[in-house]
């Protein structure tokens, strides 16, 4: 094949699923080299008119996804009145799915692309969790969905990650006496604060157990009882600032957790 093809690529979305198609197809020609027109959004059948025409002149072939049967059938036969090359990417494979099934088509433009925008919000808030974990960037706080706010082992960052899954954007401040919390937490709605308490023993009890994981003795401050309400009467005196509302963690799952929060957030 001496001569790049021409290509229109029609859908009655935005194309890109006929577009990475008839790549794939091209990519075994001449090469690969080619020229490729996109035209979205098609729903009439005066474009489809336009772009018959044009093909015809022009000597390039038609690559196209349409759910509507109508406008599929009529690009079909337009396009085999003038002996245009017109491939019909959607066409064959729902016609076999829905003898399959059993079951029509619903006909609807562009669902691919509404589950991979559910993809790409579930990375983005995966990613935003990530980046505003532990306090490390309280710039995160303004633009999150949910703020977390606790001391040290109220399992904030599996929190985050959980909630972050279902395409929640999540920043975790952790608390401590010593260090005066950022000032965006108190300037942001306290309606999407979160403060995660939890009983002096039950965090007693988790602080020990991360010490002896890490093969430190149980002694250390981080698990003394007067340290820990310390923390948990600054927690406190916190949350009555900002005024926002709190879940208890002491014996709760993350999941349990993160589906009370997500309840407290949608009232």
């Amino acid at each position: 094949m001496g001569k790049k093809p021409l290509v229109y690529v029609l859908s009655d979305s935005v194309g890109e699923t006929a577009e990475l198609v008839i790549k794939a197809g091209l990519s075994q020609f001449n090469g690969g080299e080619y020229k490729l027109q996109r035209i979205p959004y098609v729903e009439d059948k005066a474009i489809i008119n336009e772009i018959v025409q044009l093909a015809k002149e022009k000597e390039a072939i038609i690559g196209f996804t349409l759910v509507d049967p109508v406008l599929r059938d009529y690009l079909n036969d337009e396009a085999e009145k003038v002996k245009v090359e017109a491939i019909d990417i959607m066409g064959p494979m729902m016609k076999s799915m829905e003898r399959v099934f059993a079951t029509p088509p619903r006909l609807e433009a562009g669902l691919v692309h509404q589950l991979d925008e559910d993809y790409f919000k579930r990375v983005e808030a995966i990613e935003f969790a990530v980046k505003y974990d532990d306090g490390r960037d309280p710039r995160g706080i303004s633009r999150a969905d949910i703020i977390l706010i606790g001391v040290s082992r109220t399992s904030k960052t599996p929190l985050s990650q959980f909630l972050a899954h279902k395409r929640l954007k999540v920043a975790n401040v952790p608390l401590v006496p010593e260090v005066d919390p950022p000032d965006e937490l108190f300037e942001v709605d306290s309606e999407k604060c979160i403060g995660l308490k939890i009983t002096a023993d039950k965090l007693n009890e988790i602080r020990k157990e991360r010490l002896k994981a890490l093969g430190l003795g149980d002694q250390a401050t981080y698990a003394n009882m007067n340290r820990i309400h310390q923390e948990l009467a600054f927690f406190d005196k916190i949350v009555n600032k900002i005024g926002c509302k709190t879940v208890d963690v002491s014996n709760k799952a993350v999941e349990e957790t993160a589906n009370s929060i997500i309840q407290m957030i949608k009232k």
